[in-house]
């Protein structure tokens, strides 16, 4: 099976084989996921269709649902891209992490560069959260509304951790299973080929990114979903590894789950849901750390030496 695809394709079409590759690891999730479903918890496809609305009808619909979401994941965006590049006889780690090495200083920098923003991501939050349309696009702003709503009520049922293993199955499911496919998907295989037809990395960086914004199908978080995907795209473009975006979106993703979690245990009064603008002094402190910190990133990556220029050296 290895190398039956040309490496060769144009960037175009390789973004069509990526997203047939991805449909079929999509069907194949699905039937892997309601087979194990039923294998662990008794539960027939009928009445997996009816936990996916509403997770509360049997006493493990939760955990249930939440095995489907992360295998049906895990194969569409993480196996799904990886048996592609196995296809076309590329290597993952190569093609995904031209640049091997990163200092660990700069790896951390990054993650902790998602935590930096939160505070001014708040009034960005807020302003998209309370956007309001013209008459003309009321019907649109009704639907997006209550597609919004649907899906606010459910992640809430499924982020209702009883005790610490559902907190750290959750933390796989929404945490890492998402953080290390979406960023193979859109910063490791999308951008990149972006890149190659647009000829312009910025265009191609914003351009993924609002597809990574738009395909949450959840327009009250459109802009912050945007801003965090131009941060990653950026942050892949500079550093050469894809470990570096899984570790910025791993840390927005897990840093969510485990307020939750804090939140449900009464540890802290913290609702990560709200929309609320923080203060305009963390607001403004977050903005300069920040840009200080994107600034700082852009500048290390640069002068990390490439591998051959290391072995070169030695």
């Amino acid at each position: 099976m290895k190398g039956f695809i040309s490496k060769d394709l144009h960037p175009i079409t390789a973004i069509l084989v990526v997203l047939l590759f991805m449909a079929a690891g999509f069907f194949i999730g699905n039937f892997v996921a309601v087979a194990l479903i039923n294998l662990l918890f008794k539960v027939s496809l009928t009445e997996t269709l009816q936990l996916m609305q509403n997770p509360g009808l049997k006493p493990n619909g939760k955990v249930a649902i939440n095995l489907f979401q992360g295998v049906t994941h895990l194969f569409a965006f993480t196996l799904a891209p990886l048996f592609y590049l196995y296809s076309s006889g590329q290597a993952a780690n190569s093609y995904l992490t031209p640049q091997k090495y990163v200092p660990l200083g700069l790896g951390l920098l990054s993650a902790l560069l998602i935590l930096f923003i939160m505070p001014a991501n708040s009034w960005i939050i807020n302003w998209n959260a309370n956007l309001q349309f013209p008459e003309a696009l009321k019907a649109f702003e009704t639907w997006a509304k209550t597609k919004e709503e649907t899906l606010k009520v459910l992640t809430q049922q499924l982020t209702i951790f009883d005790n610490a293993g559902q907190f750290w199955f959750g933390m796989l499911v929404f945490g890492l299973i998402p953080a290390i496919g979406e960023e193979f998907v859109f910063r490791g295989l999308l951008q990149k080929n972006m890149i190659l037809v647009l000829r312009n990395a910025h265009v191609a960086i914003w351009l993924t990114a609002f597809i990574f914004g738009a395909i949450h199908m959840q327009f009250y978080g459109f802009i912050p979903r945007l801003l965090l995907g131009a941060i990653l795209g950026y942050l892949y473009h500079w550093s050469g590894n894809i470990g570096i975006p899984i570790a910025g979106h791993f840390m927005n993703n897990g840093f969510i789950v485990l307020t939750l979690y804090l939140q449900q245990k009464k540890i802290i009064n913290y609702d990560i849901d709200s929309t609320a603008v923080m203060p305009w002094a963390s607001i403004l402190f977050s903005v300069i750390l920040s840009v200080f910190t994107l600034f700082y990133l852009h500048r290390g990556f640069k002068n990390v030496p490439s591998a051959s220029s290391r072995l070169t050296s030695v």
